[in-house]
């Protein structure tokens, strides 16, 4: 099977800032892929990259196996990439159902419709909100409207930038469960950016590992979650056997 997304050797820059360093990794059909690291890792730039934000200074970023690299993000839009970026970013002002039918701004069909009534099968808690501005929305609400917003686009490829962000741990395990159904229901494949390692690789096929803005480490979720590294940098486990062990002088394999 080919990748439906595929970056191959991508360098994007911060004026003279190195912000990702020669980054590959693909993403298969109705896969979920998550991107792991620290915050400054790089992930997002990533997205960034991606989704025309950023325009890199090396490698190629391709999707459906055409040459994307650099487009214009109105342009990425139109080809099915949708983007959820970090801190949510709902236009306050218009309602719940004018921020939805804006991210249906490219679709020329008359299934728009339809796709709010879908929206709010899956967010039933914004469905009485219908009118209200968002920025009036609590911070759970904002990220499940974000997310509506880019099902709105009938995307093939979601990316979606830290959406635990911020939320309690009811609303995490809620989000989680909503991407799962749309990637297993509505086919949805998507490209999940999280620092929330625990949430990332329970719901994810497949995983990246990033520190100052390379990958180091990929792999299935499921081998990723039994791997030294990840339990103990990334899902807060030790290995009790070792008294006295000094976290800091514990060095990564990777390194």
């Amino acid at each position: 099977m080919d990748a439906l997304l595929e970056l191959q050797n991508v360098e994007t820059y911060y004026g003279p800032i190195m912000a990702i360093r020669g980054v590959s990794l693909k993403v298969f059909p109705q896969q979920i892929v998550s991107v792991l690291g620290a915050n400054g890792a790089g992930k997002t730039t990533v997205l960034k990259t991606i989704s025309g934000a950023m325009d890199p200074r090396k490698g190629s970023v391709r999707f459906g196996g055409d040459a994307i690299t650099a487009r214009d993000p109105d342009q990425v839009a139109r080809l099915g990439i949708a983007h959820v970026p970090e801190g949510r970013e709902v236009f306050p002002f218009l309602s719940v159902d004018e921020n939805l039918r804006m991210g249906a701004f490219t679709r020329r069909d008359s299934g728009v419709r339809g796709d709010l009534d879908l929206v709010y099968d899956y967010f039933p808690s914004l469905a009485g909100q219908r009118k209200l501005a968002a920025g009036f929305l609590s911070g759970g609400q904002q990220q499940m409207l974000a997310i509506g917003r880019a099902l709105m686009l009938r995307p093939k490829l979601m990316l979606l930038d830290e959406p635990s962000l911020g939320l309690s741990p009811r609303l995490v395990h809620e989000i989680a469960e909503i991407i799962q159904r749309l990637n297993t229901e509505q086919k949805v494949t998507m490209l999940l950016v999280e620092q929330n390692a625990k949430m990332a690789l329970e719901i994810s096929h497949f995983g990246y590992v990033m520190e100052v803005g390379r990958v180091v480490m990929q792999d299935s979720c499921e081998r990723l979650k039994s791997a030294t590294d990840i339990q103990e940098f990334y899902l807060g486990m030790k290995d009790e056997g070792v008294r006295g062990r000094r976290r800091w002088k514990v060095r990564k394999t990777w390194r």
